[in-house]
């Protein structure tokens, strides 16, 4: 969940830009060193500081050499000093030469590393990580207290990246197979991170290290810390796959009332997205909701919630009988984690499903008219400056900053559309398919079912579910920028329609049209349509506001 805004880029020159972008921005083209490898582990061993705001430790490191490199590049932030970088082998630990350009360490290897080659590199660092000036839309380090003094700590990172506070391959393609985290903190904070809880270390200076493992692929911009004085309400579901997993709460002592209250919800939201979409995607981590400084993020089984149990806090304030902002993060557990974009360019995969996916939430709760009423909103966001998902590389900040809340809103009504134009049996069987293309995946746990997907691969499993061929839908309205638009003319007994439409290819999208009460579906061929209608009937356009398109309000055509 995040809105980026970089009109500050713009203002500078040129090679500041890409400096700035190298840093603090995450994805796009891959350097060939980067290329040439495919992490599999990090071990992240940190001490935050909390009165200081410094952080410090190692994090080792573990890629699989794919192609022959010299040297492995590693993103870390400006702002952290490193002090040393070792190959770590058999316990041992020999110093390896490197050097920083901007964003990035280039570490010699020694010599020529071969494919199929596994080596562990540690990174020694520390210093004062870059504070989120707005997070989670500008993200990075959040130090801030609790309403009692204590310490109140958070990381959201997703347009920056996890280099902004951790040396790691920033890039979405690249997800480690596990992590490990040993995060040391002052008594008595607890920390709140991803995957599962494994010890509490109690040490003699009045801190504890909490050890935790990721045993499930995961994004490394979704490893995010949360620290406070938390307390863990705790319960727990049992999935539509047969097993049960650990559903926790972690909240301010003043708010544990709250969080007990709110947790049925969450399991009942929970069960929602695993009829509709297939089992949690992690129970082998189990899964959190950490109370946090800010409003909200995706950390994968540990969804950052700041929504301050305010069912309206991320939807202008309107409660839509149910709590908005964790729904959307839950969603993302789906849409984001088990389902990741490959490349920043297809995010609408994470963003326009999770927002449509509230749409199909409130259409439970309160059926058609609250479904149809969440959707207008919806529809009033959107801007159409660029396409939901262009065909070029982007980085996370270009693609917030071209198609802005598009990837949301727009991206939710085209799932609308697609729905009605492939009917719902077909349209829930290709949801299903993007989440567990194999439906045996829907048993397990050990991560293998994760996967990167692209727009094509929606289209491909849309095309199957549903028979039809859809590259003129998707090349309207995901490829393309501008809206169809539906041109209309009444003339005696005759109802002209036709399409205009930006896109390169014919859009044969056919309408709902309502003639004195009574519903009929047209198809409205590349040339128009002409239509006879009683010269005295009344004629409503697309009366249930199916198809997203230029023009939207549904028009009333009554007679001459």
């Amino acid at each position: 969940m995040r809105v980026l805004l970089l009109a500050t880029l713009l203002v500078c020159t040129a090679g500041a830009v890409q400096a700035q972008v190298e840093i603090y921005d995450s994805g796009g083209p891959l350097r060939p060193e980067q290329t040439a490898i495919d992490v599999t582990f990090y071990d992240i061993d940190l001490r935050i500081e909390p009165e200081s705001r410094r952080i410090g430790g190692n994090v080792t490191t573990v890629v699989r050499i794919v192609e022959p490199i010299e040297r492995l590049v590693i993103d870390l932030d400006t702002l952290l000093t490193v002090t040393g970088i070792s190959e770590i082998e058999r316990d041992a630990a020999l110093a390896l030469e490197w050097e920083r350009r901007a964003g990035r360490l280039f570490i010699d290897l020694g010599g020529t590393r071969d494919p199929g080659e596994e080596i562990a590199v540690r990174v020694s660092y520390g210093g004062m990580p870059r504070v989120a000036p707005q997070a989670p839309w500008d993200g990075g380090f959040v130090w801030a207290e609790t309403p009692g003094g204590q310490p109140w700590i958070a990381t959201a990172v997703q347009g920056e990246g996890p280099d902004v506070w951790w040396p790691a391959k920033d890039h979405v393609s690249d997800k480690p197979d596990s992590v490990a985290l040993h995060i040391r903190v002052p008594e008595p904070l607890v920390v709140a991170t991803n995957g599962r809880l494994q010890r509490v270390e109690t040490h003699t200076d009045g801190t504890r290290t909490f050890h935790t493992l990721v045993s499930t692929p995961i994004s490394a911009y979704n490893v995010a810390l949360n620290i406070a004085p938390y307390r863990r309400v705790e319960s727990e579901l049992q999935s539509v796959a047969g097993d049960a997993f650990p559903v926790v709460f972690y909240a301010l002592p003043r708010d544990e009332a709250k969080a007990r209250a709110l947790l049925p919800e969450i399991l009942e939201q929970l069960r929602f997205f695993e009829r509709l979409l297939g089992p949690y995607p992690f129970r082998a981590d189990g899964y959190s909701v950490a109370q946090t400084p800010h409003l909200g993020m995706e950390h994968q089984t540990v969804i950052a919630y700041g929504a301050n149990f305010d069912p309206g806090a991320m939807t202008g304030g309107r409660d839509w009988g149910f709590d908005a902002l964790h729904h959307h993060e839950l969603a993302h557990e789906w849409w984001g984690n088990l389902v990741t974009n490959a490349d920043w360019k297809d995010m609408w995969l994470h963003e326009g499903f999770g927002t449509y996916m509230q749409a199909l939430y409130a259409e439970h709760l309160g059926g058609p008219e609250l479904y149809r009423a969440y959707l207008a909103t919806q529809r009033r966001g959107i801007a159409n400056r660029a396409p939901v998902a262009p065909r070029e590389s982007r980085t996370s900040g270009q693609i917030y900053f071209d198609s802005g809340s598009d990837i949301y809103s727009k991206g939710a009504w085209v799932l609308h559309t697609l729905r009605w134009v492939i009917g719902d049996d077909a349209f829930f069987e290709a949801l299903r398919r993007m989440t567990y293309p194999d439906p045996s995946d829907e048993r397990v746990t050990d991560g293998s079912h994760t996967r990167f997907a692209t727009t094509d691969d929606f289209l491909l499993t849309a095309e199957a579910a549903s028979g039809q061929e859809l590259d003129w839908f998707f090349e309207a309205y995901l490829r393309t920028a501008e809206l169809p638009r539906l041109v209309l003319d009444r003339s005696g007994g005759t109802l002209a329609l036709r399409w205009q439409s930006p896109s390169a290819q014919p859009f044969p999208m056919p309408l709902d049209l309502e003639i004195d009460g009574e519903r009929r579906r047209v198809p409205i061929p590349p040339d128009g349509l002409n239509l006879s209608v009683p010269p005295s009937a009344t004629v409503v356009i697309d009366p249930d506001g199916r198809v997203l398109r230029e023009n939207q309000s549904t028009p009333v055509l009554h007679a001459p």
